[in-house]
C-alpha cells in the first residue's frame, strides 16, 4: 500500500535500521536517544529504558535481554521495536501488557496498526494497548474454540467499510504470521477498535454512535421509500457525517446556529429532505432528550437530499 505522507502520530519508535542516525523512520514512529541503557526487565526479549528526558521506553527484540542486567547497554543489532509513547499511564498499561503477550503478538498487531494508520491517518496512541489486547484475547479463544459473535457486524460493514477491510486484512496478517484464523466477527471488533482510536471515545460509546448512525439510515430510507447506494461517495459522505454527528450528539457538543437566511433556503429547496431531518430531530429528542439546533437540521437536510437524489 503506497501512502503519500507519513501519519502524525502522538507515539514514536526506534527501528533496527540506522540506529546511530538520531530520527529514523519505521512503522510511522520517530525517537531518538541511543546507546540505551536498560532501566528494567520485563522478559529475555523485553525491557525498560529511558530517553534523555528521563521517560520510560519500552524496547523489545528477541533475546535482547538474554545474561543481561540492569544498567548495561543494549546491543543495537538485536534491537526490533522501540514503543515511546507519550503517557506515562500508557507505558505502565503497556508493560503489564507485555508481561503477558508474547512478542510476535505485540509486532503482529504493531503491523496491523502501522497499516491503519497509513489508511486512516492520525490513530490515538491508546490503540497499542486495546486493540493488541484484544487481538491476544481473540487469539486464546480462537484456540479455545471460543469464539464471540459480533451483533454489529452487518451494521459495521455497511457504515465503516474502510475499517472493516482493514479488520479483514487484519485477520490476513494474522493467520500469515501467527497461523490462527480468527472469525469474520473479529474484523468487525478490529474495526471497532479502529473507529474508536480515530474519535477518541471509549468502545461503548463507539457502539452507542454506531447504534445512533444505524437509526437515523433506517428513519431516512423508510421517510422517503428510498435504497441507497452504498458504494456512491454522497453516501459514504452521509456515513461519514454521521459519524460525527452523532459522536456530538452524544456528548452533548452543540452546534450554535450561524446563518439563518442559509437554513431558510436549504429549508425551501430540499423541502422533502427538511422535513426527514425534522423528523430525525424529533426522534432523537423523544429518545435521547438531545434538542438538534437548525444549523445540524440543516447539515442533514442537506446529506440526506444527496442521497434521495441518488435512490431516485
Amino acid at each position: 500500500m503506497k501512502t503519500d505522507r507519513v501519519p502524525e502520530l502522538d507515539c514514536y519508535c526506534l527501528g533496527r535500521q540506522n540506529l546511530t542516525s538520531g530520527l529514523c523512520r519505521m512503522s510511522g514512529f520517530f525517537v531518538s536517544g541511543v546507546p540505551m541503557k536498560i532501566a528494567k526487565i520485563l522478559n529475555n526479549n523485553v525491557v525498560m529504558v529511558q530517553d534523555e528526558q528521563g521517560r520510560e521506553q519500552v524496547v523489545m527484540g528477541r533475546g535482547l535481554a538474554f545474561q543481561k542486567r540492569i544498567g548495561d547497554s543494549l546491543n543495537a543489532a538485536h534491537i526490533e521495536k522501540v514503543f515511546a509513547l507519550q503517557s506515562d499511564l500508557l507505558v505502565r498499561r503497556l508493560e503489564e501488557l507485555l508481561h503477558q503477550i508474547p512478542p510476535e503478538v505485540m509486532t503482529t498487531c504493531d503491523r496491523i496498526i502501522d497499516l491503519a494508520a497509513q489508511r486512516l491517518g492520525k490513530l490515538q496512541e491508546s490503540l497499542y494497548i486495546t486493540l493488541t489486547d484484544h487481538c491476544y484475547f481473540a487469539i486464546e479463544r480462537q484456540n479455545k474454540g471460543l469464539a464471540i459473535k459480533n451483533v454489529l457486524l452487518w451494521d459495521i460493514k455497511r457504515l465503516y467499510p474502510k475499517e472493516f477491510e482493514l479488520g479483514q486484512e487484519a485477520r490476513a496478517i494474522i493467520l500469515r504470521r501467527l497461523n490462527v484464523e480468527l472469525a469474520e466477527d473479529e474484523a468487525g471488533f478490529i474495526a471497532l477498535h479502529l473507529v474508536t482510536a480515530q474519535l477518541n471515545n471509549e468502545m461503548p460509546e463507539v457502539m452507542h454512535v454506531t447504534r445512533v448512525m444505524q437509526e437515523i439510515l433506517q428513519l431516512v430510507k423508510y421517510q422517503l421509500q428510498l435504497e441507497y447506494n452504498e458504494s456512491s461517495l454522497s453516501y459514504q459522505r452521509f456515513v461519514t457525517h454521521l459519524k460525527f454527528f452523532a459522536q456530538r450528539m452524544l456528548t452533548r457538543t452543540v452546534v450554535d446556529d450561524d446563518d439563518v437566511s442559509l437554513h431558510a433556503a436549504v429549508k425551501d429547496n430540499y423541502p422533502k429532505a427538511w422535513k426527514c431531518a425534522v423528523k430525525i430531530a424529533q426522534h432523537l429528542q423523544q429518545s435521547y432528550q438531545r434538542e438538534l439546533t437548525a444549523e445540524e437540521i440543516m447539515f442533514l437536510a442537506i446529506h440526506i437530499e444527496r442521497v434521495r437524489k441518488e435512490g431516485q
